[in-house]
């Protein structure tokens, strides 16, 4: 019978937290393989946690005047390989179609890796004058990057995204743009998934391929590794130029136009799980759950019980929330249990006892926390419970994050706190590649970034003792 079901267990994440995660993608229903190796499908539940993200970014990307647009999934080859660059940072992980049914095709044709050379090729075509300047486009689409080692929104052969591609009159408005989407992120990263990052830029041997500047949200994971969040890219004119991109200035010159991108993915998804979730399973950020509130009848078989938590769900349902109902003859304590799993953020309880003393019972899924209150302030008591989940949340992540990052000076002690804590490790650079392959080499970190916030650690290089330029964040990472 339904009411001797159990919820699956997972493992713990103290055991091995590769495994932990795995079980919690499958066993909140957020994934399944697909019979294409490297390929996953988002389920239903998973895919409504996107389609949360989505929405609030989309809104706020709506708000600084950008459009969303949908280009071509497949790319000439020719077309790709304009911008050289670009090409050799994405040639082993690109998937070629050959045929178009049985015929062979006269020219190879990339699925899209990202969409700079779709995006440059239409510039060329519709754009005229200055006056048409800033074009401010973005779209949501899923890319295919042919990955060796894959994990579930971590890293796949296909996965979701918006990228975002604007072209500018000058390039100090393309640099504003692409510092104006890295703080977009970082707000939507701290103030929605409430995940703090630190907001820094890429060194050139980590920035994306063909741009000037890369910069970089980076968030520190439970297991204390990295995971880079999202990036915001500055080209310059170096793809206009590549794809004969231009228009008419002011002056009544030709000119190329300033170019950036920037983007974010599912990866987010793997980013909750792995700040926020326990042993018992996911633990969402209020502003992404698909279900924000469950409603719990106890001993729902007693007259009234039913009719009562009914008028709950109803309740919250008009003062906007996303709220569900389980009235299924499972127990209690499966009941909890499953929900937990699929990291709801508050559970109202209501039974004979509470409905006798005009009250229901709310519990927090981040800390277990239960209140209880008056029916007639329920809107307001559950708004304030939710606030509460997404505050102690951040302060959690924010309590990790602080308390994983370390100075060294030297690679030899960086190696060693990392190896004993994990997290950042900031040290002062010189800026040279052989000091930060040598950190990868000896110490198995790589660069995460060079962080707007600079302090001064020291005068030397930690890697090889030279004047330093910078001080850097490194780090293992996802």
């Amino acid at each position: 019978m339904a009411k001797d079901k159990k919820v699956e267990q997972i493992t713990d994440m103290e055991v091995d937290f590769a495994q932990w995660y795995t079980d919690i993608c499958r066993k909140a229903e957020l994934v399944e393989y697909a019979s294409v190796k490297g390929f996953t499908i988002l389920r239903p539940y998973g895919y409504a946690i996107w389609e949360n993200m989505q929405r609030i970014m989309d809104g706020e990307f709506k708000k600084t005047g950008h459009v969303n647009v949908a280009m071509p999934v497949l790319i000439p080859e020719s077309l790709l390989k304009k911008e050289g660059e670009l090409v050799q940072g994405f040639a082993p992980e690109v998937a070629w179609v050959t045929h178009g049914g049985s015929e062979e095709l006269e020219e190879r044709l990339a699925f899209r890796p990202t969409s700079e050379t779709m995006f440059c090729d239409h510039w060329s075509r519709v754009l005229h004058s200055y006056r048409e300047l800033p074009m401010l486009y973005n779209q949501w689409c899923s890319v295919i990057r042919w990955e060796k080692t894959t994990r579930p929104f971590l890293r796949s052969r296909e996965f979701w995204w918006q990228e975002g591609h604007t072209i500018h009159e000058t390039a100090e408005e393309a640099k504003a743009e692409t510092e104006q989407q890295l703080n977009c992120y970082a707000d939507f990263f701290e103030q929605v998934l409430a995940i703090p990052v630190v907001r820094g830029r890429k060194t050139d041997k980590e920035k994306f391929a063909g741009a000037e500047a890369t910069y970089t949200v980076e968030c520190l994971m439970k297991d204390h590794k990295a995971l880079q969040g999202a990036t915001s890219h500055y080209f310059g004119d170096k793809f206009s130029r590549a794809y004969d991109v231009t228009f008419t200035g002011r002056d009544n010159t030709l000119q190329y136009p300033f170019q950036t991108s920037w983007g974010s993915t599912t990866r987010m998804i793997g980013a909750v799980i792995m700040a926020h979730g326990d042993n018992n399973g996911l633990v969402l950020p209020p502003a992404v759950a698909p279900i924000q509130v469950i409603v719990l009848p106890v001993a729902q078989h007693k007259p009234g019980v039913l009719e009562a938590a009914n008028g709950l769900k109803e309740r919250l349902i008009a003062a906007g929330l996303r709220v569900a109902l389980d009235d299924s003859d499972n127990s209690m304590g499966w009941k909890c249990a499953q929900y937990e799993m699929k990291g709801v953020p508050l559970r109202v309880e209501i039974g004979p006892r509470d409905m006798e003393n005009g009250q229901c019972v709310l519990v927090r899924r981040n800390d277990g926390e239960k209140t209880v209150v008056a029916l007639a302030d329920l809107e307001s008591a559950v708004a304030e419970q939710l606030r509460l989940v997404h505050d102690g949340m951040f302060e959690k992540a924010k309590k990790n994050l602080d308390e994983h990052i370390f100075a060294a000076s030297s690679i030899e002690e960086a190696k060693a706190l990392q190896e004993r804590n994990g997290g950042f490790i900031k040290t002062m650079w010189c800026g040279d590649l052989q000091c930060e392959l040598d950190m990868k080499e000896k110490a198995g970190m790589s660069s995460r970034c060079i962080p707007f916030r600079q302090e001064k650690l020291g005068e030397v290089c930690a890697c090889c003792g030279k004047p330093a330029r910078h001080m850097i964040y490194w780090g293992v990472a996802y």
